[in-house]
């Protein structure tokens, strides 16, 4: 088939839009078909549009719904469209409406639709990258934060639970990811500053930062909203434990009864999952064995595989 992909992500951008948006389009070229990846549709003919995002793709689901009625159209949610774009942004809704399937990226957003939208709607689990685990630091109980600084993300909570450590704790957090705004990167220099166990790295390679999760004890994923991140599929793939915090789209990564939960906003709370995990080996490898039960997943033939069938449902 001849598939456009829309994306908002510009190229060479590092967001996770963009990072899906590659990944599937070589998936569906090794399944045969000739994908066109834009940000705005050129208005070409194609047999299949699939676009990333209800309310920032909305202009280009619209103009071709209007133009090829008959053809099929499958839009994937994001974490901004399942919990927050869709309850209140009319662009957001009509795109809905338009979408002949829709693509959800973990179990839980299925609760976020009505029950004709989940009819139409089908689960696709991100797969993700592994590396060579190296040897972790022996200086440190090393944690990574991975993720854009955004507001969506909660992106300081680990560096405020630092403070509540006890005085011998060797945790120490490597932040990853570019600041979205002058104001955030301020905040992030300002951390570095008065906590000297927070490290904030900027934004780096995709390689770069696979390793860096690799050689890490755990990873924190603090955010307020998720449409199912990436970057707990790339944990899940590298064997590196997770602490999370208890938002929808996180549990429907790593399942609801999973031990690494905190109350979001708490950093209270995460300081406590933290020492947990440093200090009380039967609950690190506890954390361990559920991520290892969640990685059959994630795989990539599994991710290609249900594009494949969902391909097959509308030719």
């Amino acid at each position: 088939m001849k598939i456009v992909l829309i994306t908002p992500a510009a190229p060479g951008s590092r967001h996770g839009n963009r990072g899906t948006a590659t990944r599937w389009a070589r998936m569906l070229r090794e399944l045969g078909h000739c994908v066109a990846v834009q940000v705005n549709w050129d208005g070409a003919r194609t047999d299949l549009m699939l676009a990333l995002h209800a309310r920032r793709s909305h202009a280009s689901i619209r103009n071709y719904a209007m133009c090829y009625p008959d053809q099929p159209l499958i839009l994937a949610l994001t974490g901004t469209d399942l919990y927050h774009d869709i309850r209140t942004d009319a662009a957001a809704q009509a795109s809905l409406q338009l979408a002949t399937r829709m693509i959800i990226l973990q179990e839980a957003g299925l609760a976020e639709l009505a029950p004709a939208l989940r009819r139409k709607t089908r689960v696709v689990y991100q797969s993700a990258a592994t590396v060579r685990r190296p040897p972790p630091l022996k200086s440190c109980f090393e944690v990574v934060v991975s993720g854009h600084l955004r507001e969506e993300k909660d992106p300081f909570r680990a560096a405020a639970a630092l403070a509540y450590l006890l005085q011998q704790s060797r945790v120490r957090l490597t932040h990853i990811g570019g600041a979205m705004s002058p104001a955030l990167a301020k905040e992030a220099r300002a951390w570095m500053q008065r906590e000297p166990r927070y490290r904030w790295l900027g934004e780096v390679t995709q390689g770069k930062a696979l390793r860096l999760l690799a050689r890490s004890r755990l990873m924190v994923i603090s955010s307020r909203m998720e449409g199912g991140a990436n970057v707990v599929s790339e944990a899940l793939a590298n064997n590196v434990p997770v602490i999370a915090s208890r938002i929808p789209g996180n549990i429907g990564m790593l399942g609801k009864n999973y031990a690494g939960y905190y109350p979001l906003e708490d950093e209270r709370a995460l300081a406590r999952l933290l020492s947990r995990a440093e200090s009380d080996p039967a609950y690190y490898r506890k954390l361990a064995a559920q991520c290892r039960t969640r990685k059959p997943a994630i795989t990539r033939a599994r991710e290609r595989g249900a594009l494949q069938r969902l391909i097959a449902e509308v030719s």
